[in-house]
């Protein structure tokens, strides 16, 4: 994350909605079957992996969200030094579960953006251009789903009660930017 550019560099505020990008956060892909990795992991990073489907499990430095039954992310919950590569955590996962062949291990902090939203006006603007019914999404503290908004494939973690984590692709993050802050005028 040496030099890193952020494509967002502004904060937004509408009627009962905040939007800005966190940045920078640590952001890992962890993948594994065996019950072996689930064991190790939830010792190494002191928190359990969420393994029901739609879920997320958030310990005091990062959260886990549940991807698929093999695949989860996880990221800091709170922002790390801009001008570092190496993460501890990343580490001693390297270390001690992808060189002994027990999972893998991705940083995607460079990959994915972090998009923070607040107010009860989201789940509203999610709705314009998303084929997801939220209804009882919104009401699951720590749910998580992949679904499109706008066309673009998203990650998006339920926090709290009107408080979201959206995760994008680099690549699409200013697009679906101009298009949350186009839909927020209208709501």
């Amino acid at each position: 994350m040496l030099n890193y550019n952020s494509p967002i560099n502004e904060t937004k505020d509408f009627n009962n909605l905040k939007i800005n990008e966190e940045s920078p956060v640590m952001k890992l892909i962890i993948r594994g079957k065996k019950r072996e990795f689930i064991s190790k992991v939830g010792k190494l990073l002191d928190i359990l992996l969420p393994t029901e489907s739609n879920t997320s499990t958030v310990g005091n430095n990062i959260s886990a969200l549940w991807l698929s039954p093999d695949e989860w992310m996880i990221y800091s919950n709170d922002k790390i030094a801009k001008n570092n590569n190496t993460y501890p955590i990343e580490e001693n996962l390297v270390n001690n579960i992808h060189k002994i062949n027990l999972g893998a291990i991705t940083d995607v902090t460079d990959q994915f953006i972090m998009i923070k939203m607040k107010g009860s006006q989201i789940y509203d603007l999610f709705s314009n251009g998303c084929p997801f019914n939220f209804n009882d999404f919104k009401n699951k503290k720590g749910a998580v789903t992949q679904t499109i908004i706008n066309k673009i494939d998203v990650i998006i973690h339920n926090r709290d009660v009107d408080e979201v984590n959206l995760f994008v692709r680099r690549s699409f993050s200013s697009h679906l930017w101009s298009w949350l802050n186009d839909g927020a005028k209208r709501i």
